[in-house]
């Protein structure tokens, strides 16, 4: 298992999205928080038909797994580990 320090978290997002900016917050105040890449649905036409509608979505790169809005820290904690 990884922990949250070698772990590769995308986050997709857009330009002013608050719930993403709300999302990265909580990522960041985590004790041990995990390594974020931002990737913007708008720089990729197939990225914003699968994710526009529903950013913030988090994506471990380890499993594929997802993580949709709305999650609170527990949601986080459970999808990291």
């Amino acid at each position: 298992m990884l922990d949250n320090e070698e772990m590769l978290i995308e986050l997709y997002t857009a330009p002013a999205c608050s719930l993403c900016q709300k999302a990265l917050t909580m990522i960041r105040s985590m004790d041990t928080p995990p390594q974020v890449t931002l990737v913007n649905v708008r720089d990729d036409t197939t990225l914003y038909h699968e994710y526009g509608a529903r950013i913030p979505v988090l994506k471990r790169t380890d499993t594929q797994q997802e993580l949709g809005w709305p999650f609170d820290q527990q949601a986080l904690k459970r999808f990291l580990e």
